[in-house]
């Protein structure tokens, strides 16, 4: 079981960026697949989250409207749009697997698999 996840970069205040985390070893269309984060000096904070069974979705608070979750399962990809990024969304953001059918939360930032992260830098 692997996730990698890529895209971050450093974007203004309002701006957009698409993450990417690729998977291998395991089916998407059978897992659901989460995304955290972890910004300097803080806890784990999860973001959101994607079902395996019907790819619905669930979103904490903080990102809801602003972020979506989605995959590809041709792809083995599953992707984090950021939009009206804000300089509090600076962290490192991880995408990471139970190996099960449905989502804890969107606030889950415990998983049993997860990647390298990619660092997305808010700022003017």
């Amino acid at each position: 079981v692997q996730l990698q996840a890529s895209g971050g970069g450093l974007v203004q205040p309002g701006g957009s960026l698409r993450l990417s985390c690729l998977v291998s070893g395991f089916t998407l269309g059978y897992n659901a697949i989460g995304w955290f984060r972890q910004a300097p000096g803080k806890e784990r904070e999860g973001v959101s989250c994607l079902n395996g069974s019907d790819g619905s979705t669930l979103y904490v608070d903080s990102v809801k409207g602003r972020f979506t979750i989605s995959r590809d399962n041709a792809k083995n990809t599953v992707y984090l749009h950021m939009n009206n990024l804000k300089p509090e969304d600076t962290a490192v953001y991880y995408c990471g697997t139970d190996r099960r059918l449905w989502c804890d939360s969107a606030a889950d930032s415990e998983y049993d698999y997860w990647g390298q992260g990619t660092l997305v830098t808010v700022s003017s």
